[in-house]
């Protein structure tokens, strides 16, 4: 485990809000030169504290407003069902989200479309066909009523 101190935990909090920042004014914000600034981020980067940096489109502004649920349940749990599986879901570019899942269905998958006929050719075309697949049942979302990339600092 890593040691996070509470500057670097600051750190953190202010990237997440806002990853475009300048190291001068992240040091500003979080009290310290820019070097030291610097460095702390540097390392939390090579620790694999930050993963990376991204810009997080609207879908509905790049006409991928329809969110769907889709709980998928296995044929079986062999190891190399669930990496074929694996392997194969994340080449479907839809899929923002796949989680392995402890309960009633193996892998809880969070899919974008353009509407539900988009999902309909998706869930055929592409769900379907995925390896071991035995059930899916998929749930709309009506609403986001709260969402964040943001960890707790």
């Amino acid at each position: 485990m890593i040691q996070l101190d509470a500057t670097d935990r600051r750190i953190l909090a202010a990237l997440q809000r806002d990853g475009r920042m300048t190291n001068a004014d992240l040091a500003d914000k979080v009290n310290l030169s820019a070097s030291a600034c610097h460095r702390r981020v540097q390392r939390l980067e090579e620790e694999g504290v930050i993963r990376g940096y991204v810009a997080l489109l609207d879908p509905r502004k790049v006409e991928l407003p329809t969110t769907v649920f889709v709980e998928i349940t296995l044929s079986g749990q062999a190891d190399e069902l669930l990496d074929a599986f694996e392997r194969a879901v994340r080449t479907i570019p839809n899929v923002l989200e796949c989680n392995l899942m402890a309960g009633s269905a193996d892998y809880l998958l969070k899919v974008v479309a353009r509407d539900t006929d988009d999902f309909a050719r998706i869930h055929r075309q592409k769900l379907a066909k995925l390896p071991g697949v035995a059930q899916m049942q998929s749930s709309f979302s009506l609403r986001s009523v709260a969402f964040t990339t943001a960890l707790p600092a």
